[in-house]
């Protein structure tokens, strides 16, 4: 069973002909609708976010000024991230969105959920919104699960480094946050030496990967890097910062993957779920909506078991010697910041 969370900001946020833009998001449910399933997708109604909820996360003050903002009118928050007159709106109903997934996904105790929605959200700082993004929808969601003794894996594999969602939980050893991204590339954090705070040592893992990367590299990455954390962290719920703008068409960035390689991907990180109903995937990048619609489609298909694959898997780009310099990166930082204290190991 699929559950989609929205869609929403499918009309609402508009920058013109910013790539961020309202069509995306049909160009995503297009890919939904391309894998007939019939009864087996339920649609549910996206939250608005409350503020106790984005507060877990977000500092007051830049709530309250981002609703203000947008209420005077909006316009360019930074060169690259805009606000629209109803963008408070939208951002509240795509943090909710995220919200109504994991409730949907705890009353069914089973299906994976995608949360449709806009604008997306993994570059929104506590106090201020940057790459394209105004609200952190998949760590307002952690944050919420946390607050319910869950361990939360963040796997994100966005073309662009989250340093939002990197910098909320940097000394929460209740998050792992896993990231593969282009390097180098905007926003130009997410270096292997990053492990994360003094509570949460080794709760962070960056590979960054260079141009041209396909997806043998990513994968490699994940299996290779992440799994020890990944192992040792036992996480309840698995959380996916679904970008997918690392396809080889996207037109901001210089990945090689193709949609077969998200489901590729997809099939290797539902297999950190602690079991059936942990897993939600939340929208992110990708700029192409025809390489959008494809590794949707793709992407769900595989989580589904569904045999959809419009393009097969990419090997054989640079980047193996990237990952084993991140592999060796890491494994020295962590040994410079010495034994982990219980605590950090794992909290229960």
């Amino acid at each position: 069973m699929l559950i989609v969370s929205g869609p929403t900001g499918g009309s609402e946020h508009d920058g013109g002909d910013h790539p961020e833009r309202p069509a995306r998001i049909a160009a995503v449910m297009a890919g939904v609708d391309d894998l007939h399933l019939g009864t087996d997708v339920q649609i549910v109604a996206p939250y608005v976010a409350n503020p106790a909820q984005m507060a877990r996360v977000h500092d007051t003050a830049y709530l309250d000024e981002l609703a203000a903002f947008c209420q005077a009118g909006g316009g360019q928050l930074d060169p690259d991230t805009y606000a629209s007159a109803d963008s408070w709106s939208a951002a509240r109903r795509a943090a909710g969105a995220g919200l109504a997934a994991v409730d949907a996904l705890r009353q069914r105790d089973d299906g994976v959920a995608f949360v449709v929605a806009r604008p997306p959200g993994h570059h929104a700082l506590r106090d201020r919104a940057m790459g394209f993004c105004l609200l952190n929808n998949i760590a307002i969601s952690a944050a919420a699960l946390t607050a319910n003794d869950e361990r939360v894996l963040i796997v994100d594999w966005d073309v662009h480094h989250g340093n939002g969602t990197q910098a909320i939980f940097w000394d929460d050893p209740n998050v792992l946050y896993v990231s593969t991204h282009q390097w180098p590339l905007f926003p130009g954090s997410g270096t292997s030496q990053e492990i994360g705070g003094p509570r949460a040592l080794g709760r962070t893992v960056n590979v960054p990967i260079p141009a041209g990367a396909t997806g043998d590299v990513v994968r490699r990455a994940i299996d290779e890097v992440a799994l020890p954390a990944i192992d040792d962290f036992d996480p309840t719920w698995v959380l996916i910062s679904a970008g997918f703008d690392a396809h080889r068409a996207d037109p901001l960035a210089d990945l090689a993957l193709s949609s077969g390689d998200f489901a590729e991907l997809a099939r290797m990180v539902a297999g950190f779920a602690s079991r059936p109903g942990r897993l939600v995937l939340f929208l992110e990048g990708g700029y192409d909506l025809g390489a959008l619609r494809m590794s949707v489609a793709a992407t769900l298909g595989a989580l589904l078991g569904d045999t959809y694959q419009p393009e097969d898997p990419t090997c054989g780009g640079p980047g193996a010697e990237m990952v084993d310099q991140a592999r060796a990166e890491r494994d020295g930082a962590l040994q410079r910041a010495g034994p982990l204290a219980p605590s950090e190991r794992r909290i229960r």
